[in-house]
C-alpha cells in the first residue's frame, strides 16, 4: 500500500460545510474549521494512515473508502466501508493502527478531533448533528457484530447487500441498483468469509431471484423485502 496522494480537485471544504454544518451555524464555524482542515486526494488503492493516538474526524467529500485496522504480523481487518457524505470519527486506541484505503478516486477533508470538538462544542445544533451521525455509525457497528457472531454466510451477504442498497443504491421501478466500489475480496474480508463463499452466496441469491448482477460490481435488488428476510432481519411486531 502506498501513501502517495493525487492532486486535489476543486476545494471540497464547502461540500463539508453544506453537508455537515447546520445552515445557521456555518458562518461562525466554517472559518476556524477551515483553518485546521487538511484536504487529501487519493487514487484508487492509495491510503491515508491515521497515526496512533491522533484521533481524527474525516469527511468523505467524494468517492469511497474502506476503513482498515492493522494488527501484528501484517494482518488487516476491513472494519467498515464509507461513501461520499460520510463523516467518521476515527479514534485510534493503542492496540491498532488504522488507515483509509480509497476504493476509487476519493477526496477527504480531515480534522484533528480534539481541535474540531473544541471549535463546535458550544453549538448545540452541530453537536446534535454529530451525535446523530455517530449514533448511526454505532448502530451499523452493532449490526455487523451480530452478523459476524451469529449469522450464516448467506445472511451476511444478504444483509450486506440490503445495507448497500440503502446507503448507495439508486432506485427505479425495477428495484434499487447498486454499483459496488469494493472488490469481492474486500467484501469477504469485511464479513469474515472466503472469496469463494461470497461468490457462491451471490449465485444463490441470484437463483432465488432476489438480485440480478451485471459484471462484478453492478447489482440490482429485485426483492428488497425478500433480501431482508434472507438477512435474518427482525420483523416489526404486528
Amino acid at each position: 500500500m502506498t501513501n502517495r496522494h493525487r492532486s486535489p480537485p476543486r476545494d471540497p471544504f464547502p461540500h463539508f460545510v453544506e453537508t455537515v454544518l447546520p445552515a445557521p451555524s456555518a458562518p461562525a464555524l466554517a472559518p476556524p474549521l477551515r483553518a485546521i482542515a487538511q484536504t487529501v486526494a487519493l487514487e484508487g488503492g492509495q491510503t491515508f494512515r491515521i497515526e496512533r493516538g491522533a484521533d481524527r474526524f474525516v469527511f468523505i467529500a467524494s468517492g469511497a473508502a474502506k476503513l482498515v485496522a492493522l494488527a501484528s504480523a501484517r494482518r488487516e481487518q476491513v472494519v467498515a466501508f464509507h461513501f461520499a457524505g460520510d463523516l467518521l470519527w476515527i479514534a485510534s486506541p493503542p492496540a491498532h493502527d488504522y488507515l483509509l484505503a480509497a476504493l476509487a478516486g476519493t477526496t477527504l477533508v480531515t480534522f484533528p478531533a480534539t481541535a474540531f470538538i473544541s471549535i463546535v462544542e458550544s453549538d448545540a445544533a452541530v453537536m446534535k448533528a454529530l451525535f446523530e451521525r455517530m449514533q448511526q455509525a454505532l448502530l451499523r457497528s452493532r449490526e455487523k457484530s451480530v452478523s459476524l457472531g451469529r449469522k450464516t454466510a448467506q445472511e451476511r451477504i444478504a444483509g450486506f447487500l440490503a445495507t448497500m442498497a440503502d446507503r448507495i443504491g439508486t432506485g427505479d421501478a425495477l428495484g434499487p441498483q447498486v454499483d459496488l466500489p469494493m472488490s469481492r475480496r474486500d467484501i469477504a474480508d469485511s464479513l469474515g468469509l472466503t472469496i469463494e463463499t461470497v461468490s457462491r452466496q451471490f449465485s444463490e441469491l441470484r437463483a432465488a431471484q432476489l438480485i440480478e448482477t451485471h459484471g462484478r460490481s453492478h447489482v440490482r435488488v429485485c426483492n428488497l423485502a425478500g433480501l431482508a428476510d434472507r438477512a435474518g432481519h427482525a420483523r416489526a411486531p404486528l
